[in-house]
């Protein structure tokens, strides 16, 4: 008998071998791999899976990973079940991409995006009658409101019980030359400024702003328009224009523990507060009233930044400037997108606010005017100031004219139709708003 013919008998007993396993094994046809294959058999493609194989997809991951490896499901069936938990989360964040409490998902599906950018408005006070019909996100109180304290107090009565979402109601009350609530008391004529503050005992800071947000929060109102941030000295180095109006809390972060114990002071009073002007007011001019303008360099404006940066966990809203920064943009740093970035890049829920939008410095400028002199503002410019506003990042839009606060709901509802951009913008800033309002117990 040849070698060939002692192999062939050989390979046909075993073959008969395994057919006799794969029969008592109850299997109904084993195939057998030709010889010729196994010459490379890592290059041979996975085979499908069997039905019995398969089956065990239906097996939790607890129950698989207590079975014998060669029985547990392959790599296959296990990224199969990690894709349809990813498919899960998916459906989730597309639910609700904005992250909003679950608490708060019923009344955001509710919204109209009019009632979302609605949200996004805080208007100067106006009868409540007004406030119900537009729904606005906030109210802006002078030292004028407070004189008629029953009056404001059944004005902000009205308005909270009668609205599915509580406006912010939002003053300056930084102490010192801007103090809002002498007009409640006669005992509050006088309040320490943020330069008198500054040599306080970080104590005795907490429980003076305990006091007034007591005072504040027994009016009604619910945000502190303060603490200013702004650098006490200029880029040149000399005394700002903030600190000769003692209104800045000092040059560097080495003052964040003393505003933060004023913030905390104000938080337990049911008063959160707002830091300003982003990303630091170091011009001498007046930006309400007139074009400003800053050379600080750009090395200068990011040490200011750090000061806002290092209390950005602690202050819930961040004011932008209406300067320019010349260094980084010809545009005021509300309408500048990447100022605005940085200030988004502290903190993502931090809600940015506007200042005045009707403030003629920055009418003039998107009018490409020294300043506005006629009592009429185009509306083309109008439009282009809300369209600026929005997408430079703002969330929240301040304007003192009423009127013109119904026509920027009206005007950003038509762009969200135009645009979805517009849409996401909207829904971005009022879901931020919506948190923030949230924690702030607005919702209780």
């Amino acid at each position: 008998m040849t070698f060939k013919s002692v192999l062939s008998s050989a390979l046909f007993i075993f073959c008969a071998f395994v057919q006799a396993n794969a029969q008592a094994e109850g299997v109904s046809d084993a195939q057998l791999i030709p010889l010729e294959s196994l010459k490379d058999s890592s290059a041979q493609p996975a085979t499908t899976p069997s039905a019995e194989a398969q089956g065990a997809d239906a097996q939790s991951i607890e129950s698989a990973a207590t079975k014998p490896a060669a029985e547990r499901p392959s790599a296959t069936d296990s990224s199969a079940t990690a894709s349809a938990a990813e498919t899960n989360v998916q459906d989730v964040d597309k639910a609700n991409p904005y992250g909003l409490p679950n608490e708060l998902m019923p009344l955001w599906d509710s919204l109209t995006i009019k009632q979302k950018a609605a949200q996004m408005v805080m208007v100067y006070m106006t009868p409540a009658s007004f406030m119900l019909e537009h729904e606005f996100g906030g109210y802006l109180v002078m030292k004028s409101h407070l004189k008629h304290l029953d009056k404001f107090r059944e004005n902000i009565r009205t308005v909270n019980d009668s609205m599915r979402i509580k406006p912010l109601v939002a003053t300056d009350q930084e102490g010192g030359l801007v103090n809002r609530i002498a007009a409640i008391d006669a005992q509050w004529a006088h309040t320490p400024s943020a330069k008198q503050m500054r040599v306080m005992s970080e104590d005795s800071i907490r429980t003076l702003a305990r006091e007034i947000g007591t005072a504040l929060d027994n009016v009604g109102i619910n945000l502190n328009l303060a603490p200013v941030l702004d650098p006490a000295k200029d880029s040149r180095g000399k005394d700002s224009f903030m600190e000769e109006s003692k209104r800045s809390w000092g040059t560097d972060t080495v003052s964040a523990p003393k505003v933060r114990a004023f913030v905390q002071g104000m938080r337990e009073s049911n008063v959160a507060c707002v830091s300003k002007h982003f990303p630091g007011y170091d011009s001498w001019t007046n930006s309400d009233h007139q074009i400003a303008v800053s050379a600080t360099p750009k090395a200068k404006i990011a040490r200011n930044v750090e000061f806002f940066k290092a209390l950005s966990n602690d202050i819930p809203v961040t004011m932008m400037s209406s300067v320019r920064f010349i260094r980084i943009s010809n545009r005021p740093a509300v309408f500048e997108p990447k100022i605005v970035k940085m200030a988004r890049e502290m903190s993502p829920e931090t809600v940015i606010l506007t200042d005045d939008l009707w403030g003629v410095s920055l009418r003039a400028w998107v009018s490409g005017t020294e300043r506005v002199t006629s009592k009429t503002y185009p509306k083309k410019d109008f439009r282009k100031l809300i369209r600026t506003a929005l997408m430079a990042g703002n969330d929240m839009f301040m304007i003192t004219y009423p009127q013109k606060a119904v026509e920027m709901v009206a005007y950003m509802e038509s762009l969200s139709r135009q645009s979805s951009k517009y849409k996401d913008r909207i829904e971005e800033s009022c879901a931020r708003i919506l948190k923030m309002k949230y924690k702030a117990g607005l919702f209780n």
